[in-house]
C-alpha cells in the first residue's frame, strides 16, 4: 500500500511538472495531445533569422532563400516539397482541397484517428443559390477552423486549392457543380467572401492569414472532355471583350478584394498560349495589375503536359523554364524538381529567377506562421484541436446552407408544397437518389461528420414511408423496377420522386452530352404521374444534381405538382429537403445558372463566345446574352411558399458623368454615344437605389432581392449584355405583413458599364432601365455638357 502511494505521489508530481512545461515552454514539446509531426523552427533550429516572427516577412524570406543551395531550392518548387534537415525544415505538402469542407482529395489531408471526418457543406453551386454573402463567409470560416484544427493534429496542411470560380458557361460542363454559377458578379462576390472566410484572422484582412486559399482555374477553363476535345489540348479562343467582362472578373475580385494568397493556372490554352506559360496573364495581370501577394501554382501535371502531351515546348527544360519565367511558383507534379537545375545550368533561366519564384511561395508559408515554431504555441489558432471539428454549430451551419440554397422551381397552388403533416399518412418515396448519401456531397468532398439521407429525413416526419428506388442506380438503364414504384405511388397519399444525376454523369474529366435525365428516369416519372391522373395527389419532383437538366416535360405536366432543385446538398441534405417538403422551412434559393432544353446541346461546347452571332445562328451564352428565348428556367428563378411585394422608394432619374480632365472623351458611333470608362470621374458617379420588400403572404420566409441593369438596344448591338445583375441581398426571416427597406449603394462605372469590342470599358449614354422584381425604373445617363444643367 505504501509503495502504491509513493508511485501515486510521483505520478502526480510528473503531471504537475508536465503542465508547467506545457504552459511555459510549449515549443520544446512535440505536439502534446496531437500528432508527432515535426514542425519548422523548433529547437535546436529556432535561432535562425527566418524563424524570428518579429521581423518583416520579406526579410525572413530573403534570409531563408539565401541559405539554400540550388539543389535544395528546386526541390521546394513542387507540391511535395522536400525537407531540409540541416535547417530543421520538414517536408511540406502544398496540395490540399477545401471546396466545400476539408477534403481528403489532396494528399495533405488524412482522416482517421482523432478526426474521422469533417463538416461537409453543400456543393458550391447550391450554396451559391442562397445569394447570401454572409453565409459564404461563414462557411469559409468553419472550413478554415477545422483545417487549422486538423493541422494541429498533424492531419492537414495549411494551403488549400479552393475555390473554383470559373464561369459556368455551358450547362454540360462536368465541373459546373464546383462553381458559383454563370454570373460574373455572383461568382466574384462568392470568391471574395469565401476566401475571406478561409484566410482572414480576427475577421480582418491582414498580412497574417488563417489558411491560404487559391483561386482556380485561371483562365477561361470550362471544358473537360467533349467529343474528343479534352482540357489538356483545348485552345480557348476568347475575345478581349469576353475575357474582360466574363472570364476575368471573378479572378480579379478574388485577388484584389478577397486578397487570395494563390492563383492556379489551368490546363487549357488561351488564344494559343497555355495559361501556365503566359507571362501576360500570370505576371502582367495577376501579379503586377492585381497585386497578388502569394504564389501561382499549376494545375496538376500541367507543366509536364506542356511537353509530353501538347508538345508546346521543345524539351522538358523549356517547359520548366518557360513556366517559371511566366510567373509560375509551385508545380503540382515533379517537373520543376526534375529539370529546373538543368535549365539553370544550360542558361534557360537564372538562379535569381528561381529565387524569386521560391520567395513568392515562402511568403505565403511565413504569413501562415509555418516558420513560427510549434503551432500549438501560436497565439491565434494553437488551441484548436479535434474537438473543433464536426461541432454542433458547424453541422447546424451545413444544414442551414442546404436549406438556404434549395430552389422551388414549380408549385401548384392547389396540391403542391408544403405537404400537410396531418393528412399525409402514407408517403411514397421513389427514385435512385432517394436514399443517397455520398451522392449528396458531390466531388472534392471529404468524409462527412454524418449523413442524413432524403429517405431518413422524410421518414422523421411521422408518415408511413414506403420506398422504391425505381432504378438500380442513377444511370437507370433498365425499366424493370418501374412497375413496383408505380404500385407504391398509387397507394400513397403523396409522392416524392428524387431523381437527377451523380458523379457518374458529371464530374472532373467528364462532360455531359445530354441535358436530359439519364436512362429511364423520365419513363419512371411519367408513369408515376399517369397513375395519379385526375386525383390532385401531391407529386413532388426533386432534382439532385450539380448541373441543370431539361425538365420541360414536367413543367407542363399538371400531375407533377412541384419541382425542387436541391443541388448536391451536403451531409445534412436529407433533413433540409424534408423540412422544405413539409413546410418547416421556407424555400428561398434562386438559380445561379439558366436551365435549357435539350436543343441547347446543338451549340458546340468549344465555342467560347458569350455574345450571340446571328450570321451563324449562334444564340450566345448565359442569361446575359442568350437570345433564343427558350430557357426552361432563367438565372435567378425561384418561387416561395409566400408572396413578396417590391415597392420602389427612390432612385435617380438622371446621372451626369463628369470627366477626369477637361477633354471631350465622349464618342459617337453607330451604336449611339458612349464614354470611355477610364476618362470618367467614377468617384462622383455613385447613386443609391432603395426599395421596400413586404411579405404579403401568411408564412414567414427568406427572400432574395436582385437588381438588374438592362442596356439600351443601341448598346446591346455593341456588345452590352441585354440584362445584367447589379446587386443582390438575401433577407432572412420576414414575417407575414412585415416589410423592410433594402439599400443598394451603386456606382455608374461599376454597375452600368460594359466592355466594348476592343476590351475597353464603356459607359452608354441615354435612357437605361433598372429592375427589382417586377418594379422598373428608368435613369437617363448623360454627359454633363450635353444638357443645360
Amino acid at each position: 500500500m505504501a509503495m502504491n502511494l509513493r508511485y501515486l505521489l510521483l505520478f502526480s508530481l510528473c503531471l504537475g511538472l508536465l503542465d508547467v512545461l506545457i504552459r511555459v515552454r510549449p515549443d520544446v514539446l512535440i505536439f502534446v495531445g496531437a500528432s508527432s509531426v515535426p514542425h519548422a523552427c523548433s529547437p535546436p533550429h529556432a535561432s535562425f533569422k527566418f524563424c524570428d516572427s518579429s521581423l518583416p516577412v520579406k526579410d525572413r524570406v530573403n534570409d531563408l532563400v539565401s541559405m539554400l543551395t540550388l539543389e535544395e531550392k528546386v526541390m521546394q518548387l513542387v507540391n511535395k516539397a522536400a525537407g531540409i534537415p540541416r535547417l530543421g525544415i520538414p517536408p511540406y505538402e502544398w496540395w490540399g482541397e477545401a471546396l466545400h469542407g476539408v477534403s481528403n482529395g489532396g494528399p495533405s489531408t488524412t482522416f482517421g484517428g482523432s478526426v474521422p471526418g469533417a463538416t461537409s457543406f453543400p456543393q458550391v453551386i447550391l450554396s451559391a443559390a442562397s445569394f447570401n454573402v454572409s453565409l459564404w463567409k461563414a462557411i469559409g470560416q468553419v472550413v478554415s477552423t477545422e483545417a487549422r484544427a486538423m493541422y494541429n493534429e498533424g492531419l492537414s496542411g495549411l494551403t488549400f486549392w479552393s475555390p473554383n470560380i470559373n464561369i459556368y458557361r455551358d450547362p454540360r460542363w462536368g465541373r459546373g457543380q464546383e462553381t458559383p454559377g454563370e454570373d460574373p458578379l455572383l461568382s466574384s462576390e462568392y470568391a471574395i467572401n469565401f476566401v475571406r472566410g478561409l484566410q482572414d484572422v480576427d475577421g480582418s484582412s491582414s498580412n497574417r492569414i488563417k489558411v491560404a486559399a487559391c483561386c482556380k482555374h485561371y483562365t477561361a477553363y470550362d471544358l473537360e472532355n467533349w467529343q474528343g476535345v479534352d482540357r489538356f489540348h483545348f485552345d480557348a479562343k476568347v475575345t478581349q471583350q469576353d475575357l474582360g467582362d466574363t472570364y476575368q472578373p471573378p479572378f480579379k475580385n478574388c485577388i484584389v478584394n478577397g486578397n487570395a494568397a494563390c492563383v492556379m493556372c489551368s490546363y487549357n490554352r488561351v488564344n494559343g498560349v497555355p495559361s501556365c506559360v503566359d507571362k501576360n496573364l500570370l505576371t502582367g495581370t495577376v501579379r503586377e495589375q492585381w497585386g497578388l501577394n502569394g504564389y501561382v501554382v499549376s494545375d496538376c501535371d500541367s507543366v509536364e503536359v506542356l511537353y509530353d502531351d501538347v508538345h508546346y515546348t521543345q524539351s522538358p527544360l523549356d517547359a520548366v523554364a518557360d513556366s517559371i519565367l511566366a510567373g509560375l511558383n509551385i508545380n503540382c507534379g515533379n517537373f520543376l524538381a526534375s529539370y529546373t537545375a538543368k535549365a539553370v545550368a544550360q542558361g534557360k533561366l537564372s538562379e535569381k529567377e528561381v529565387d524569386e519564384s521560391l520567395s513568392n511561395a515562402y511568403t505565403v508559408l511565413m504569413r501562415l506562421g509555418y516558420f513560427d515554431g510549434n503551432p500549438l504555441s501560436q497565439e491565434h489558432f494553437g488551441m484548436l484541436s479535434a474537438s473543433d471539428v464536426c461541432t454542433v454549430e458547424h453541422r447546424k451551419l451545413a444544414l442551414d446552407a442546404s436549406r438556404q440554397g434549395i430552389v422551388l422551381l414549380k408549385n401548384s397552388p392547389t396540391h403542391g408544397l408544403p405537404l400537410s403533416h396531418t393528412t399525409t399518412k402514407t408517403l411514397a418515396v421513389i427514385g435512385p437518389n432517394a436514399d443517397a448519401s455520398t451522392t449528396m456531397i458531390g466531388n472534392y468532398a471529404g468524409i462527412p461528420c454524418k449523413y442524413t439521407t432524403p429517405l431518413e429525413g422524410l421518414a422523421s416526419y411521422g408518415a408511413k414511408v414506403v420506398y422504391e428506388p425505381g432504378c438500380t442506380d442513377v444511370a437507370c438503364t433498365s425499366s424493370k423496377m418501374i412497375d413496383a414504384a408505380v404500385k407504391t405511388a398509387v397507394l400513397a397519399d403523396a409522392v416524392v420522386l428524387i431523381m437527377g444525376l451523380d458523379q457518374s454523369q458529371e464530374r472532373e474529366g467528364f462532360d455531359r452530352s445530354s441535358l436530359s435525365l439519364p436512362g429511364h428516369q423520365i419513363d419512371l416519372i411519367m408513369q408515376v404521374a399517369s397513375s395519379s391522373r385526375g386525383r390532385n395527389k401531391p407529386i413532388s419532383l426533386v432534382i439532385m444534381s450539380g448541373g441543370p437538366v431539361d425538365v420541360g416535360f414536367a413543367v407542363n405536366l399538371p400531375e407533377i405538382s412541384s419541382i425542387l432543385w436541391v443541388g448536391y446538398p451536403g451531409e445534412a441534405g436529407g433533413q433540409a429537403i424534408a423540412e422544405i417538403i413539409f413546410g418547416d422551412h421556407h424555400p428561398g434559393g434562386r438559380l445561379p445558372m439558366s436551365w435549357y432544353p435539350e436543343s441547347y446541346t446543338e451549340i458546340p461546347m468549344t465555342d467560347m463566345h458569350m455574345r450571340p452571332d446571328p450570321s451563324r445562328g449562334y444564340p450566345g451564352r448565359t442569361y446575359r446574352f442568350y437570345n433564343k428565348g427558350d430557357a426552361i428556367y432563367e438565372f435567378g428563378h425561384g418561387l416561395s411558399f409566400t408572396t413578396f411585394f417590391h415597392r420602389k422608394l427612390s432612385a435617380p432619374f438622371e446621372i451626369a458623368l463628369h470627366e477626369k480632365q477637361n477633354i471631350n472623351s465622349l464618342q459617337t458611333s453607330n451604336h449611339g454615344e458612349e464614354f470611355l470608362l477610364e476618362k470618367v470621374d467614377c468617384a462622383s458617379s455613385s447613386f443609391n437605389l432603395r426599395t421596400v420588400v413586404k411579405n404579403k403572404g401568411n408564412r414567414k420566409g427568406d427572400h432574395v432581392v436582385m437588381a438588374f441593369w438592362h442596356a439600351s438596344k443601341e448598346h446591346i448591338s455593341n456588345g452590352a449584355p441585354k440584362k445584367q445583375l447589379m446587386a443582390f441581398r438575401r433577407i432572412l426571416g420576414l414575417d407575414p405583413e412585415q416589410e423592410t427597406e433594402v439599400l443598394f449603394n451603386l456606382n455608374v462605372c461599376e454597375h452600368l458599364s460594359y466592355v466594348g469590342n476592343n476590351g475597353r470599358k464603356l459607359l452608354g449614354i441615354g435612357v437605361q432601365k433598372i429592375t427589382i422584381g417586377d418594379v422598373e425604373h428608368h435613369v437617363h445617363v448623360h454627359h454633363r455638357r450635353s444638357l443645360n444643367l
